[in-house]
């Protein structure tokens, strides 16, 4: 069978080339490319998840940050023309708190709340009187259809299906190379945030260990899942003490550095695998597991999604369509 650009309605993006494989794994079926116009720069990985047609595409190597998932997001939308919502897919940073047990390889998701679409823009505030942290601008919240879909699998975990778990072993169980690259570290370690790892290390070996947090032992290694607030910027979160500031008054579960660029430009949302802490520790030990949690995640949110969509939202002929065509004239001439 084959598939015009129209098959496509369903956007996946990442920022990772550990990411892209991490979507490419969980792929049912890849499909052949397609051509695409001259001006559209992105590389894309087209397939299908269950009963979706989906087209992948990842930033550019060393290319990261918000500007640049924009720039993605405004050719896939112009290429792509029945695309009705996307997925921001990949790795971040949690944020651990006595109201969330967040721990890594979790996945945190993107939650509206009454003052928030479930992301903001971290680097898009003020500090006021008293050491609060203030964000100002309201990025767009995720579909409906989406919204509708983590109900389902909400509701389905309560009853106690595997969705995400099932998944991760499906992928993994008959590739040494994915098991290699993918598979769940054993050591997750927390440290008190007033505790910094000396840079003139490599890893977390010599640190303090009398500085770990003291966690109690989860009944299965089974990815939690957990939905809020996503701070997102441009720049690295890597200190506990800043970490917990910005996140405080605001609840913020996990950090990252591009949803903010999609939001607006894409009814999207953003589903994170947790890799480490915000905080001075950081290592990339966890990246590979915390992508494909993340990934299994949306695969497991897709089927649900109900397979043939409504065509109210026809973007190439709306306002927004010529915006987006407008922006990529000007970005790349």
């Amino acid at each position: 069978m084959t598939f015009a650009h129209n098959d496509y309605m369903v956007a996946w993006i990442c920022a990772l080339s550990l990411e892209l494989a991490a979507a490419k794994a969980i792929l049912d079926e890849v499909h052949p490319p397609l051509s695409q116009p001259a001006s559209d720069h992105n590389v894309y990985t087209l397939g299908r998840i269950g009963s979706h047609n989906v087209i992948v595409a990842c930033l550019p190597g060393g290319v990261y940050g918000t500007i640049s998932a924009t720039a993605v997001a405004s050719h896939m939308v112009s290429t792509f023309r029945n695309i009705r919502f996307g997925l921001m897919v990949g790795i971040g940073g949690g944020v651990p708190s006595q109201s969330a047990d967040i721990r890594l390889g979790d996945v945190v998701v993107s939650m509206p709340t009454a003052t928030s679409g479930g992301v903001i823009q971290f680097d898009y505030g003020k500090t006021l009187r008293g050491g609060h942290f203030q964000h100002t601008g309201l990025l767009n919240k995720p579909p409906p259809v989406l919204l509708k879909a983590i109900s389902q699998v909400k509701s389905d975990y309560m009853t106690g299906k595997r969705l995400i778990g099932d998944i991760l072993n499906d992928t993994l169980q008959n590739s040494e190379e994915l098991k290699e690259q993918f598979s769940r570290p054993k050591a997750d370690w927390l440290f008190s945030p007033t505790y910094d790892h000396d840079d003139s290390k490599y890893n977390c070996l010599a640190c303090d260990q009398t500085q770990l947090v003291n966690r109690p032992e989860r009944r299965t290694d089974d990815p939690c899942i957990h939905y809020g607030l996503i701070a997102s910027g441009d720049q690295v979160m890597k200190d506990a003490k800043t970490r917990d500031f910005i996140a405080r008054d605001l609840d913020i579960l996990c950090f990252e550095m591009e949803a903010a660029g999609l939001m607006d430009e894409l009814p999207s949302l953003v589903i994170r695998g947790i890799c480490d802490y915000c905080d001075s520790h950081k290592n990339k030990r966890w990246q590979g597991y915390a992508a494909l949690t993340a990934a299994a995640y949306a695969k497991a949110l897709l089927s649900v999604v109900p397979a043939t969509l409504s065509r109210e939202r026809d973007l190439c002929n709306s306002e927004k369509g010529e915006r987006i065509r407008a922006y990529q004239v000007n970005y790349y001439h």
